[in-house]
């Protein structure tokens, strides 16, 4: 049922948690209790951007002004400290000279823009869906019973094989899980690098939320969309503790982290698929971890592309069946879920966790 706010704006899809309030969880949901607790909201900064004229100005006479920026969360580097890099730019034609310039001291900008927007768009690739304008028309798009769209999947392991319904929750969640896992590994930069590599994925993964937004889910209504993207935002800085906790105390903590984003808490998940999802995590950790920093554009898309989660369900069988042998005492290494790689009982050591 809709408010009437909602009713006359065309969002009558959305459901509400009061006689007066519109919920979040409709149309496009990302409420997971579990995790709110744990973060407090953060508000969102105006952009600044550097004014220009026809006629070229000294740079050091510009003034920078303020603007209201429709994407409060995602900003672009200023004519400071570097612009987006268009074709034909060294980020293009000299890709490893520039990434380790950047993370070997100079830090590059428009190395880490282009990177990070590239990565964002991997991450938010992973379990993409669509909804098509005939369907909105004619009103013919799918709900879930909490009242959130459901669209037509683009494939993928999360859709097709974790049988995950293709909703903005599902996209998100499956989209912040692949970019937590770049921003552990950019811990193992120095701080200043490591900050600056983070904000931009975020921000870039932020503006691929709001497209999502407007383009798939026809909202229109910018600070409608801002109310979410904050919203989204708290979800992230959940996420990060959340997963930041299963790293440390161990796999049981961080499946239940899993369990409680990416699948919802539901009652019926399948376990080898939670468990699948964990031993990926660990596996990709591992990766990135003996990755040089300047390979990491050469190995990041390889790697979200070549281990598929679904691919350490054998070894999870495997692992299963080694722990019914055992009369079904606990036999899990204390590095984590593993494959055929790792030594059972035998502590692995990296510099993330």
């Amino acid at each position: 049922m809709a408010c009437r706010g909602c009713s006359k704006s065309g969002l009558g899809l959305l459901s509400r948690r009061s006689a007066t309030t519109c919920s979040l969880e409709a149309r496009i949901s990302f409420s997971h209790p579990a995790n709110t607790r744990l973060v407090s909201s953060s508000s969102a900064r105006p952009t600044t951007v550097v004014s220009s004229s026809k006629q070229q100005q000294p740079r050091n006479q510009r003034q920078p002004g303020t603007i209201n920026a429709s994407r409060s969360l995602h900003t672009p580097p200023t004519k400071e400290t570097g612009s987006e890099p268009k074709e034909g730019s060294p980020v293009v034609g000299n890709l490893a000279k520039i990434l380790k310039a950047a993370v070997g001291g100079k830090t590059n900008t428009y190395a880490i823009y282009g990177l990070t927007q590239n990565w964002a768009k991997l991450c938010a690739g992973q379990a993409d869906y669509t909804i098509s304008k005939e369907d909105r028309k004619a009103e013919k798009v799918k709900t879930t019973e909490e009242g959130e769209e459901v669209g037509t999947s683009k494939g993928g392991v999360w859709h097709d094989e974790f049988h995950l319904l293709p909703t903005f929750s599902t996209w998100s969640q499956v989209g912040m899980l692949h970019m937590y896992l770049l921003a552990v590994r950019f811990r193992a930069l120095d701080k200043e690098s490591h900050e600056k590599w983070q904000k931009q994925l975020v921000d870039h993964f932020f503006h691929e939320a709001e497209a999502k937004m407007d383009l798939v889910h026809d909202m229109t209504s910018s600070s409608l969309r801002q109310r979410y993207l904050k919203d989204l935002f708290v979800q992230w800085r959940g996420v990060i503790l959340a997963y930041d906790e299963g790293l440390v105390k161990g796999d049981a903590v961080l499946a239940s982290a899993v369990w409680r984003n990416l699948f919802k808490a539901r009652e019926d998940v399948d376990l080898r698929v939670l468990a699948a999802v964990v031993a990926w995590m660990r596996r990709c950790l591992r990766a990135l971890d003996r990755t040089d920093d300047a390979d990491l554009p050469f190995v990041v898309g390889e790697l979200f592309a070549a281990r598929k989660p679904s691919l350490m369900l054998p070894a999870v069988d495997e692992w299963s069946g080694l722990v019914e042998g055992f009369g079904g005492q606990n036999a899990t290494t204390e590095g984590g879920v593993t494959g055929s790689e790792e030594t059972p009982g035998k502590k692995t050591t990296s510099r993330f966790t």
